[in-house]
């Protein structure tokens, strides 16, 4: 940021003043710096992660709307420039990430509520750092929370190449899970490998789901977490083992389905929304990731770099992933 910007307490910023396509975001260079208040922090933003749930916010489609204009974003990372008056933990100078920037965090500076926001091992860049939030808190609360994985049970991550499924091979592979992954190119199929895939399977294949079968022995993953319900969720229910659990992280649209595989395999279907995550749930879940940054087995991995003015760019990826769904896509701002 100029010195004269700062001196007027404007900041750079995407904004978006009506719902569409990622053409209504535009890049402004005269937008107030917000103030904190509370127990708010003031991150003076280096790298804003772009997630799915972007996109379906700005369209519009989205179960809760922000009112117009706003500034997309939840997950950053950057250095406490200032803290409220009622602030306790941190401090300027922190070098911190977040998944609640409640101000968006397209943006130079964003506010999170304090207890939103977690000191950035010394180890992990600002890129890494905005990489971690909503994938690796969503990816916990789909394997544990409402998974309910256990040690030594058969998983199968369908879409493990992104930066949700990355999450859940790394958390699963510590946890003794033994981890099965899908993507859909050799680059992906390399990557899964390389964070905790036992075994790899292209999902562009016809037949991959026959192989899934048979890598597990005919009996099926005891878990799948779904990437993709609205292409994948009646595979799913044919692979799942009996008593099983399907975990529905993303979906695009509607499927028809057969109910009755359900009731065979007595199997369950649950969907996963980080926001609906109780107190308990969300501090069991952030606890869970700082101590696996810090100890070493959590490593978010950074697929592809925008700038800030390249949000358009960021988010048509995001979604159709034209260099195929590889790791976390950033902005840097």
């Amino acid at each position: 940021m100029s010195a004269s910007r700062a001196a007027l307490r404007i900041m750079r910023a995407i904004r978006v003043s009506e719902f569409g396509a990622p053409e209504v975001m535009k890049f402004k260079t005269d937008v107030p710096i917000p103030e904190p208040t509370g127990k708010e922090i003031l991150i003076k933003i280096s790298s804003a992660g772009v997630n799915p749930a972007d996109t379906y916010v700005r369209t519009g489609s989205y179960p809760v709307k922000p009112s117009l204009p706003y500034t997309p974003g939840k997950d950053a990372a950057g250095i406490v420039e200032k803290v409220g008056p009622k602030a306790k933990i941190l401090k300027a100078g922190d070098r911190v990430y977040t998944y609640a920037c409640g101000s968006g965090s397209y943006a130079e500076y964003g506010l999170a509520p304090e207890d939103k926001v977690r000191i950035l091992p010394d180890n992990l860049t600002f890129q890494e750092g905005a990489s971690i939030g909503v994938p690796y808190y969503t990816a916990f609360q789909a394997l544990f929370q409402r998974g309910k994985a256990r040690a030594n049970e058969t998983v199968l991550i369908h879409g493990a190449s992104g930066a949700v499924g990355i999450a859940c091979l790394q958390f699963g592979s510590a946890y003794g899970l033994k981890m099965l992954g899908t993507a859909g190119t050799t680059k992906g199929l390399e990557l899964i490998k390389e964070h905790g895939a036992e075994a790899c399977f292209n999902h562009s294949e016809q037949d991959y789901t026959s192989q899934i079968m048979e890598a597990t022995g005919g009996s099926g993953p005891d878990l799948i977490v779904e990437m993709l319900g609205n292409v994948n969720l009646q595979k799913d229910l044919e692979m799942v083992a009996k008593y099983g659990r399907i975990v529905v992280v993303g979906n695009r649209g509607s499927i028809e389905i057969n109910p009755r595989l359900t009731m065979v395999k007595e199997a369950a279907v649950v969907g996963v929304m980080l926001g609906t995550a109780n107190e308990f749930e969300t501090k069991e879940l952030m606890a869970a990731t700082q101590a696996g940054l810090v100890k070493g087995f959590l490593k978010p991995i950074v697929g592809q770099e925008f700038t800030l003015d390249q949000a358009v760019e960021a988010h048509h990826e995001v979604i159709e992933h034209k260099q195929g769904t590889y790791g976390k896509i950033v902005l840097n701002i």
